[in-house]
């Protein structure tokens, strides 16, 4: 994760919301924080919330695939190499 957010995104959420710019900063860096869980790790925590309210595991999987499906995830850490692939295949 980022030590420090964007400056722009920063500047962008204080001027549309009001916000000052410290509580801009504090917003992004919660928003980034939440999408940084990984995959495996919203997975589980989802699958234990659901358990905990009853619901079954068939409708649990479902539910989740679902959620997954339009969820900001955190992207894997890549390597050089890896970036160079993407780019030049």
């Amino acid at each position: 994760m980022p030590a420090v957010p964007d400056p722009a995104l920063v500047e962008r959420i204080a001027a549309s919301t009001g916000l000052s710019p410290a509580e801009a900063t504090r917003v992004v860096e919660d928003v980034v924080a939440f999408h940084h869980e990984p995959v495996e790790e919203y997975v589980r925590r989802r699958h234990a919330q659901l358990k905990t309210y009853g619901a079954k595991n068939d409708e649990i999987f479902a539910r989740i695939a679902g959620e997954l499906a339009g969820r900001v995830v955190a992207a894997p850490e890549l390597t050089e190499r890896q970036l160079r692939r993407i780019v030049y295949g």
